[in-house]
């Protein structure tokens, strides 16, 4: 435990956020506390820890190092084309996507048999995948419970974007 929080506090020293932190003991037990707060004018940004998280039993002997990490900055690759869309509906439930999610749209990349995409049919947003098979073009839902859509056979279509991220809220 010392030793990761020596981690941490080494790590925090190279960020926005000056950390204030006690330990005592009360009744024999060690109790750490920890108090961060940013530093004035500042923007503060969550570490990404560059040690893998392992599923099994974790290793503490192993180092980590920390840099802070702006989601903005690994999801968006094209800022004037890119937004962020929630999710309504349980058309793609089979690739995990559900009511709530928020995607990550690029409007700027070229859209390629298989992505997940944003699309316009008839004047209504969709979130489906795109399938091209023997020149035609189909909007596949990962739900049995929905049909795929030719874009063939209706009226006004067009591919809005291409879904590059999806962010998940689990708690």
């Amino acid at each position: 435990m010392v030793r990761f929080l020596s981690f941490l506090f080494r790590s925090l020293r190279h960020t926005y956020l000056q950390v204030y932190y006690s330990i005592r003991t009360i009744s024999g037990q060690t109790v750490y506390n920890m108090d961060m707060r940013s530093k004035p004018s500042t923007p503060t940004l969550p570490l990404l820890i560059s040690l893998p998280i392992k599923a099994g039993f974790p290793n503490p002997a192993e180092d980590a190092t920390g840099t802070p990490l702006d989601l903005n900055q690994l999801v968006i690759h094209h800022p004037v084309a890119t937004f962020y869309l929630r999710v309504d509906g349980d058309s793609m439930s089979g690739i995990g996507l559900k009511t709530g999610d928020i995607v990550v749209v690029d409007k700027s990349l070229e859209p390629r048999n298989g992505d997940i995409v944003v699309a316009a049919v008839d004047g209504e947003f969709t979130l489906k995948r795109l399938r091209k098979d023997n020149g035609k073009a189909y909007l596949v839902a990962e739900n049995p419970d929905f049909s795929p859509i030719d874009l063939s056979e209706v009226g006004e279509s067009e591919i809005w974007g291409v879904v590059t991220h999806a962010i998940q809220q689990y708690r």
